[in-house]
């Protein structure tokens, strides 16, 4: 019966859409006839929040002896017709103001014609001069109004907004002009990616391009996209990580690189993940994991500051301190902090870390070593409840195919993972220059490619022919942009944060 009740209601819904969908192409029509449908040549001079700033603490006086005009532009939100007078709310993308409209000031067909033909998500142009109602509001009692592109489809309930979340991600321009929140969210996310620009060319890092079409796909551990160039007749790669370009950058000459990018990877959606994601990757010759760790987060400290005033993130009833050390980890170190029914002597049993996994349900690959199995133990156990920001160091060889070995414990690499919020924001190491040891590597991923093994990399001949030539000591990381994006809007999915994340087809 709730079923029955819920379709009924959006049956009823459909056609009251329909109905107002007819009657605003009727009045589109009656705007062709005119010849004043869709016009170009209305001259906005003043933005909405700029008006707001210089005069909201202007007095009624004060305005009545500047006598201000101003000519605006924005889309009608809020209509109420009052006989000889009518207001109108509208908005720009910079804020809201009020219109009072009347007669006598714009003319009887001017009025008739706002009366009649103008709806709400209407965006029309006004001129007019500021002034304050006899309530203290901020107006412009316009003398000319101009509609500029008619609104066919009425804007979502005003009591209710927006409220359905799929169709805020499906139709984010509607989410953006009835959300506030959702404006505010990517406004700081793209105050985010200017601090982190800002952070990296005071260090004298250069910001370069790199190729998104990859002849072979490389620089992490994942299952590309595939497409087809004709004119070259070759299967190519949607990037899925930009590193391998960058380090040739690096033995290049360039010394300290970095690119905001975009990757792509073939795999499954969720709150943490999108196919198409953003992420910063920077690379400097002469240093070290231990010294990234260092840089990485006086980056994150400064960028989350210069967003949002704060170091301290409140997220998702957390509060995330950025001010303090971060503390840094092995796998086996954090299991035994975070879950401690496991002890040492568990963690180094081949046998009993397989059963266990087992029991846990983490699917194992063939094969693996007691380092591998322990990261897998790590994340089936820990990973989640990393909620303070933590570098988990030193990864195994064989899951870390471009970091360079540890010296004294060759079994691991010079490698770091950052948690934070449970979840993994930043991956980086110093890098494998050695470039008979990285051809073994690349070998031994091509090895489990052939068995089946998706997401191992591929041999790539040209960059083992570049570190040929010598890559100097480098370390190099690549920072989530859009999982911090969320620590720093409190947002608990990735879609909250890209403005158009990719969605299953509409039934």
């Amino acid at each position: 019966m709730e079923k029955e009740n819920v379709a009924a209601v959006e049956a009823q819904q459909f056609e009251e859409e329909n109905h107002i969908i007819a009657e605003r192409l009727t009045k589109l029509n009656k705007l062709r006839e005119a010849g004043i449908a869709f016009p170009n040549d209305f001259v906005r001079k003043d933005r909405l929040g700029e008006i707001r700033g210089k005069h909201n603490e202007a007095t009624a006086e004060d305005l009545e002896q500047l006598n201000c005009s101003v000519a605006i532009a924005g889309r009608v939100m809020l209509k109420r017709v009052m006989g000889k007078a009518s207001f109108a709310t509208i908005k720009d993308g910079s804020g809201t103001i009020q219109l009072f409209l009347t007669p006598s000031e714009i003319g009887a067909e001017d009025y008739d014609f706002f009366k009649k033909m103008v709806d709400l998500g209407d965006i029309i142009g006004a001129e007019g001069t500021l002034f304050r109602t006899n309530r203290g509001e901020l107006s412009i009692r316009v003398k000319v109004l101009r509609m500029l592109t008619k609104s066919i489809r009425p804007l979502p309930n005003k009591f209710n907004g927006l409220a359905d979340q799929e169709l805020r991600y499906r139709r984010r321009y509607l989410d953006l002009f009835m959300n506030e929140e959702s404006r505010r969210t990517f406004l700081l996310r793209s105050k985010m990616i200017a601090a982190t620009r800002n952070f990296m060319m005071k260090h004298d890092f250069m910001e370069v391009e790199t190729p998104m079409l990859h002849p072979i796909p490389g620089g992490a551990s994942a299952k590309p996209f595939i497409t087809h160039h004709n004119a070259l007749d070759m299967d190519m790669y949607l990037r899925i990580a930009p590193e391998l370009y960058l380090k040739r950058l690096v033995v290049g000459g360039f010394e300290q690189v970095f690119e905001i990018n975009r990757s792509f990877r073939n795999e499954g959606v969720d709150v943490r993940h999108n196919p198409e994601f953003t992420m910063m990757e920077f690379y400097t010759a002469y240093h070290e994991y231990h010294w990234l760790m260092d840089y990485t987060e006086e980056l994150l400290r400064t960028v989350a500051r210069e967003t949002i005033g704060t170091e301290v993130i409140e997220y998702q009833g957390h509060t995330i301190d950025l001010s303090k050390p971060f503390d840094r980890l092995t796998a086996v170190q954090a299991v035994l902090k975070y879950a401690p029914e496991y002890t040492e002597e568990n963690l180094n049993d081949m046998e009993f870390m397989h059963k266990e996994l087992v029991r846990l349900g983490e699917p194992q690959k063939q094969g693996v070593g007691l380092g591998a199995l322990q990261m897998a133990m790590f994340e089936a156990t820990v990973e989640s409840k990393l909620i303070q920001p933590t570098y988990i160091i030193d990864y195994p060889v064989e899951i870390s195919p471009l970091a360079r070995a540890s010296d004294s414990r060759p079994e691991i690499t010079e490698r770091f993972e950052l948690f934070m919020a449970g979840r993994e924001t930043a991956n980086g190491f110093s890098e494998l220059n050695d470039p008979q040891d990285q051809a073994r590597r690349f070998q031994a991923q091509a090895k489990l490619k052939a068995e089946g093994d998706d997401e191992a990399m591929y041999y790539d001949a040209d960059y083992v022919r570049a570190l040929e030539y010598g890559l100097p000591p480098t370390a190099g990381c690549g920072v989530g942009l859009d999982r911090f994006a969320m620590l720093l809007t409190n947002s608990p999915s990735i879609r909250d944060v890209l403005l158009f994340p990719h969605m299953r087809k509409e039934s």
